[in-house]
């Protein structure tokens, strides 16, 4: 504002910078070990585990291939009878 007199912030004392215990340091180092030692067991006991072939997803028999081929060949026999050469 015209004329008012600027106030400064008055200097704030720098933050304290957050200090961990050693304790408390050691537990959580501790906690990412296990955390770690469970991820690298549960991996090593998947591949050890003689586990069964992965599951086929989807996918078409040889039956319903061999129908599809057998209705194709026939639309396009139908097709070359008339004298098409494209569909």
């Amino acid at each position: 504002m015209l004329g008012a007199t600027a106030q400064t912030p008055a200097a704030k004392a720098p933050k304290k910078k957050f200090r961990m215990s050693a304790a408390a340091k050691a537990k959580i180092s501790a906690a990412a070990k296990l955390r770690w030692a469970n991820v690298k067991g549960a991996k090593a006991a998947a591949k050890s585990k003689a586990s069964p072939a992965p599951k086929k997803k989807g996918g078409m028999s040889a039956a319903g291939r061999a129908r599809i081929s057998a209705a194709a060949k026939a639309r396009w026999a139908k097709l070359k009878a008339a004298g098409k050469k494209s569909l």
